[in-house]
C-alpha cells in the first residue's frame, strides 16, 4: 500500500534534528563521524542513500538505534519504489495449484 506522503529522507532529519541544533557545520560532524566532508553533504542534502555503516556511525554519535536510521531510509526507498507502480502478475494462491 502507497504512504501518500513521502517519507523524509534521514539525511534531512539528521540535519535539522541533530546538526543544527548543536550547532556543528558539515566539517565539524564529518569529522566526528569519521566520513568525507562530500560524503556527509550527499546525505544531508538527499543524494546519497543511508548506507548501513553510515546507521552505525550516527546511531554511535547520537547514542540511538542504528536500526531506527535504516527503517527511515526503508521507508523512503519502499515509498519511491512503489511510485514508481511496476507492473507485475501475480502469482496464482496456493489452492490454484492444488486444482491442477
Amino acid at each position: 500500500m502507497l504512504i501518500k506522503r513521502k517519507p523524509v529522507h534521514p539525511g534531512n532529519l539528521f540535519k535539522e534534528e541533530v546538526l543544527v541544533p548543536l550547532g556543528f557545520t558539515v566539517t565539524q560532524a564529518a569529522i566526528a563521524l569519521g566520513i568525507s566532508r562530500k560524503a556527509l553533504s550527499e546525505f544531508l542534502n538527499g543524494r546519497s542513500s543511508l548506507s548501513p555503516e553510515m546507521a552505525v556511525r550516527i546511531g554511535k554519535a547520537t547514542r540511538t538505534s542504528p536500526q531506527s536510521w535504516l527503517n527511515m531510509q526503508t521507508k523512503l526507498d519502499l515509498w519511491e519504489a512503489e511510485k514508481k507502480n511496476p507492473k507485475v502478475i501475480p502469482f496464482p494462491v496456493k489452492e490454484d495449484f492444488n486444482e491442477q
